[in-house]
């Protein structure tokens, strides 16, 4: 494992356990992702990762990651609008 692929890790044990006392604690409650924005993480997470050993792969696994949050956004702004 690569210098920033440790950094990125360590980033994101961070992240979720400030999140998990967080929750633990009932400051906030947690809710449920969707499907779409469940597999825009993952298109980021891995594009992090794999994105030191090739740019074109990793830079495009975090491009497809973010449209998919961009459609996951606009769906639930017109779930509101609709409601």
């Amino acid at each position: 494992m690569s210098t920033p692929q440790l950094y990125i890790l360590i980033g994101i044990i961070a992240i979720a356990i400030i999140a998990a006392v967080l929750v633990l604690t009932g400051k906030i409650a947690p809710k449920p992702f969707s499907k779409l924005s469940t597999f825009a993480f993952i298109f980021v997470l891995t594009g992090l990762f794999f994105g030191s050993d090739n740019r074109l792969i990793g830079y495009g696994l975090i491009g497809t990651g973010v449209i998919l949050a961009v459609i996951d956004m606009f769906m639930k702004v017109k779930k509101t609008e609709n409601n």
